[in-house]
């Protein structure tokens, strides 16, 4: 997740500025957290407490209040400030941005050793969603972008055990196959390449016109860097494109020491402090 959070931050300044290019400073002393960092720490917490729907209202309004001028849409903010604790039928791409998580609790040593996707993460994907985003789009996004992180930690972390040869030697098959199946469960279109899609994208703050824009940046990419940039350049949402993005690459290719460490820059002790709790507690699953 902390991927997520890398492409959130040096994709802050270009929101309401877009650039069409990938040549840009990665890290700009211009540059801050969002919401969707917020919402991707409310939400690890939320699986660390339990990961009920309850548990992710919760963690939700509490990091909302604490950060309240994080950049959080219209309805959102106001959910969060408010009693209410139903969903509001959006399709926005929150839902997409904060999920990361979800597809790390995700066991890739239980499909190695029994052929199945686990469960639990696309629950966990679907209930994080729906606590708001509970439009079946914004479910959608949410979840084709926990199987998206799963995916990627699976193939291109060598897991096949008994059912399949490893394929991490070979990313575009990797790719490939996450492509394959992302288009074929959640019929999003991902035949168009960066180049055709960035003349004419435009700001959209759905699922249906995020999602895909950022998993075709991830396919494209050659590094987490080069992912991140192409989010970036797409122009648009810009922090939640690279946070969609940073996400999925991270599971594919890991996140640069140096870029980690940048990014705690950027951070708070009350925000750090759940990361550290989050990785011991994948260290103690033994779920990398």
């Amino acid at each position: 997740m902390i991927g997520a959070i890398v492409g959130d931050i040096v994709g802050s300044v270009y929101e309401w500025n877009n650039i069409k290019s990938k040549e840009f400073p990665l890290f700009q002393d211009k540059c801050f957290f969002t919401d969707d960092t917020v919402m991707t720490i409310a939400v690890t917490e939320g699986l660390m407490n339990g990961g009920t729907k309850d548990d992710f209202i919760d963690a939700m309004k509490k990091y909302g209040r604490m950060y309240p001028n994080a950049g959080y849409g219209g309805r959102f903010g106001s959910w969060l400030l408010s009693d209410s604790r139903e969903p509001y039928h959006s399709w926005g791409n929150g839902s997409a941005m904060w999920v990361s998580p979800c597809g790390w609790a995700m066991d890739c040593g239980f499909t190695a050793r029994t052929g199945m996707r686990p469960s639990n993460g696309r629950q966990w994907a679907r209930l994080s969603a729906a606590v708001t985003h509970d439009h079946p789009e914004g479910i959608k996004g949410a979840m084709a972008v926990a199987d998206a992180i799963f995916m990627c930690r699976y193939y291109f972390g060598g897991y096949c055990g008994d059912y399949e040869k490893p394929i991490d030697d070979d990313p575009e098959e990797c790719k490939r196959r996450m492509k394959e199946h992302i288009e074929a469960e959640y019929g999003y279109d991902l035949s168009k390449s960066l180049d055709e899609i960035r003349p004419t994208y435009r700001f959209n703050e759905t699922c249906q016109e995020t999602v895909p824009q950022a998993i075709v940046a991830f396919l494209e990419s050659t590094d987490f860097e080069d992912a991140i940039r192409n989010a970036i350049s797409l122009g648009g949402d810009s922090d939640t494109l690279a946070a969609i993005t940073g996400s999925i690459a991270e599971a594919a290719y890991g996140v640069p020491q140096w870029m980690k460490d940048k990014a705690w820059e950027y951070l708070d002790e009350p925000l750090w402090d759940v990361l550290r709790r989050w990785r011991k507690e994948l260290s103690q699953r033994s779920i990398h």
